[in-house]
């Protein structure tokens, strides 16, 4: 007769000891991939667990997805450090684990005054089985009608207010130096 499998406990907290940090439920980490090549998967923790001897510890997570995963796949818009917390959910050990991180608000995001390897920011939920976005759209500020990407500096008109990554798309607009005057 088999052995009967021994419950598995829930912890508040787990030290991964080849990082030497604690993590916890909600906590944001990065994951190793199983090809080197590729960088660290982004995950939230939504529930860590151990057996009765408070060994082989799970965590169990929930995947942010980078653009290039997606469906769609990654668009001019999308910043580098940019990913959509999915419906995926999974079990994993939680020796995978390479290191903590940080997902911010995108508003959050914009106002960090240094952005480090371990800040991403997210805007999006996103359906893995069916690719659709949540919020399906967001506001749009330059004039190429696109959404706002953080990786590229806007530059506004003082004499028309409209926002643009080119100074040269501003039909309104004489650069002298970083000041601008509006023609219209």
């Amino acid at each position: 007769m088999a052995k009967p499998k021994a419950p598995r406990r829930t912890l508040d907290s787990y030290t991964v000891k080849h990082i030497n940090k604690t993590i916890r439920a909600g906590d944001c980490v990065l994951m190793r991939p199983s090809d080197p090549s590729k960088p660290s998967y982004v995950a939230k923790i939504d529930r860590i667990e151990a057996d009765g001897r408070g060994a082989n510890v799970k965590v169990h997570v929930r995947w942010y997805y980078r653009p290039e995963e997606s469906i769609g796949g990654r668009r001019q818009f999308h910043g580098s450090k940019e990913v959509f917390l999915s419906d995926h959910f999974d079990v994993q050990s939680a020796d995978t684990i390479e290191g903590k991180c940080t997902v911010h608000t995108f508003k959050s995001y914009t106002k960090l005054d240094a952005v480090g390897n371990e800040d991403f920011f997210c805007r999006f939920e996103y359906n893995s089985s069916t690719g659709a976005f949540n919020p399906d759209r967001v506001a749009v500020y330059c004039k190429c009608e696109m959404p706002y990407n953080p990786d590229d500096l806007m530059v506004q008109c003082e004499g028309c207010s409209d926002w643009s990554e080119e100074v040269a798309e501003f039909s309104c607009f004489q650069t002298l130096g970083y000041e601008g005057i509006c023609i219209h």
